[in-house]
């Protein structure tokens, strides 16, 4: 499809960008606010823990729905619903007589509106950015503002909490919401919605169930291995049985929640690899450098966020290169730079806090891996986007930042079961060096992506948006 004008398609870039920043500070801030709200809603730290946990679940679970829901309903009118059911739940939140009311904002509307307002903002940007340099730009932007957002999330939240309170958290959502909201007026839906289209709702339930037992899963990870085991073989079980229904829908000539068709494409399956690897080492690193600035360096959460200050800057600036980037490079080349990139921070920044007990220690190693970082989360999102048609554009959305979002909860699981797993003080250089290891099979996925051709269309009379990048 023809792209929209340039200057009209900035003017969407910001909300969109925005709406990204919110949704990923949200999952970050939370955890440099556990002990005030638990002391002021007269509650226990588990208890906001839980809280935690059920955005988790509730995001995990409405996903790849809610991508599918923007063909029928609209990808605007997705984006505005979920701004608004996300600002209520923020509101909601702010003003939290106790543990109940947090959970019905925070963890229940904040994770529905984030599953409602997320896929449209991906599908949104493939369709209104259609050359490589253009889209590169925007998903950097995006990228960028996700990245901030997750990085910087326990500065803004420690720096309000600590001179406001916690409550004043949630305004500043709100607040950002709002500002989002009158700035999507200037948003045009380039498909129409099709109200009639019908909707898998049983495959909708069993998605649902599948994805939720394996983040349970992976989150039980470090408190019970049995039983984590259990929920992940379940939830793997729910998942092949949602499997087995949608081919049973195809069969029948009927439309399915995710079409068996989307796994068919090489290319975007590795570039899924690299997504959820990505999102993994963004997330475990985060969990695993705070926990030890806070637990062996005694440092409060303000401190702890200033240092992250490095990761954050690197992450912006590599991901508002990425149209530069792009127009130089393959975005094979991007990814398998951004994976080295990373996995070097992380050697560096072991060896320096090693052998340094300052804090400026942490900053060389935290830039190389906020540099890494952003130069590869664009060029990942960008080769799976663009391996599918517009029709195609809603499901591969969600199912995109369903494995994002798996990748951030294994990340924490994995960096948590390290360090309580009675390592003592190693455990903190353990959990590193997994998290590189890592790294290395998402280095090996992104050197197995094609190196210069366009990515086959995963339908017989289907073509790639125009605009699709040479990889």
């Amino acid at each position: 499809m023809a792209g929209m004008a340039a200057t009209g398609a900035r003017r969407v870039l910001a909300p969109l960008a925005l709406a990204q920043f919110i949704c990923s500070f949200a999952g970050s801030n939370m955890n440099v606010m556990i002990n005030d709200i638990s002391e002021d809603l007269d509650t226990t730290v588990q208890g906001v823990q839980v809280a935690i946990t059920i955005f988790l679940l509730v995001m995990a679970a409405l996903m790849i729905p809610g991508g599918k829901l923007t063909d029928k309903w609209g990808r605007k009118r997705c984006l505005l619903a979920g701004l608004v059911v996300y600002g209520v739940g923020a509101v909601l939140s702010a003003v939290a007589p106790g543990l109940g009311v947090l959970i019905l904002g925070n963890s229940i509307l904040e994770g529905v509106g984030t599953a409602l307002l997320i896929p449209p903002v991906y599908i949104l940007t493939t369709l209104l950015f259609t050359d490589t340099a253009s889209r590169a730009r925007a998903f950097g932007a995006i990228m960028a503002m996700g990245g901030v957002g997750a990085a910087a999330g326990p500065l803004i939240g420690g720096l309000i909490t600590s001179a406001i309170s916690w409550r004043a958290a949630f305004v500043f959502q709100a607040l950002v919401i709002v500002v989002i909201v009158v700035l999507s007026r200037k948003i045009d839906d380039p498909l129409p919605a099709d109200p009639a289209r019908p909707f898998d709702t049983v495959g909708a339930v069993l998605s649902a169930a599948g994805l939720v037992l394996l983040v349970m899963g992976i989150l039980a990870i470090d408190n019970n291995g049995w039983l984590a085991l259990g929920l992940l073989l379940g939830g793997a079980l729910v998942l092949v049985g949602f499997f087995a229904w949608v081919r049973g829908r195809e069969r029948e000539g009927r439309e399915a929640l995710l079409s068996t068709a989307l796994f068919r494409n090489r290319t975007s399956n590795l570039g899924l690899v690299t997504q959820n690897t990505q999102w993994l080492m963004l997330m475990g690193v985060s969990f695993t450098v705070a926990a030890y600035l806070q637990v062996v360096r005694g440092y409060d959460a303000v401190e702890t966020g200033v240092i992250f200050t490095a990761a954050t800057l690197g992450i912006l600036a590599s991901s508002l290169a990425a149209e530069k980037l792009a127009r130089r490079h393959a975005q094979r080349t991007l990814i398998m730079v951004g994976f080295v990139m990373t996995i070097a921070g992380i050697a560096v920044l072991l060896a320096l806090v090693a052998w340094t007990p300052g804090a400026w220690a942490f900053a060389p190693g935290l830039l190389l891996i906020g540099l890494g970082l952003g130069v590869m989360l664009t060029p990942s999102v960008n080769v799976v986007q663009s391996c599918f048609s517009e029709a195609r554009q809603g499901e591969i959305s969600g199912l995109s930042r369903s494995v994002s979002n798996l990748g951030s909860s294994l990340g924490t699981a994995i960096a948590g079961t390290i360090l309580v797993s009675g390592l003592s003080k190693g455990a903190y250089a353990a959990a590193m060096a997994a998290l590189a290891v890592i790294g290395l099979g998402g280095l090996i996925a992104a050197g197995l992506l094609p190196r210069g051709a366009r990515p086959p269309a995963i339908e017989a009379g289907t073509t790639a948006p125009p605009g699709t990048p040479q990889r």
